[in-house]
């Protein structure tokens, strides 16, 4: 890692950039917010097209295609367990299904972003194949926006069913 001063102020302004998106994401996490069920699929298959894009642009060696399904695993295992601190409701009355983020669930897609950004600015001083690398955590993201919505559909589903047979 360099430390001269253009890194420091670049690293710095990063930091507070992310620092303010998250005090103001943190303040609207409190809110439960409408969950459709049916539109869970929409992030999920706009990101994957984004990383197909990636591997058209250069294709990953062998190995590479190990990497990247592993880490595919990886995100999947990971976006399982964010799925789970997503805070699900039904409301009694409306069966309307609500969702309300959890903040570890937020701190975890930042340590997640973080590492990456450490991970190509510095790739290539440490002569690592910075094109792999972001498709490594392309595919982990993939894997953990997927499982993660997954996750709560099926949560979803389960949870709408039990408060439709109590009614």
């Amino acid at each position: 890692m360099q430390f001269d001063t253009p890194h420091l102020i670049r690293y710095g302004i990063t930091a507070l950039v992310i620092g303010l998106i998250l005090a103001l994401r943190l303040r609207g996490m409190s809110k439960a917010r409408p969950l459709t069920l049916e539109r869970l699929w929409i992030v999920p298959s706009l990101y994957a097209l984004l990383v197909a894009s990636l591997f058209v642009q250069a294709q990953p060696s062998l190995g590479g295609c190990a990497l990247c399904a592993a880490a595919l695993v990886v995100g999947a295992g990971l976006g399982w367990q964010r799925g789970k601190l997503m805070q699900l409701s039904v409301d009694p009355a409306t069966h309307q299904l609500n969702q309300k983020a959890s903040i570890g669930g937020l701190l975890f897609i930042v340590v997640l972003i973080a590492i990456k950004l450490v991970g190509q600015a510095e790739g290539s001083a440490l002569h690592l194949d910075v094109m792999l690398l972001t498709q490594a955590f392309g595919t982990m993201a993939l894997g953990l926006f997927s499982a993660m919505r997954v996750e709560m559909y099926l949560r979803g589903k389960r949870l709408l069913a039990q408060a439709r047979a109590a009614a």
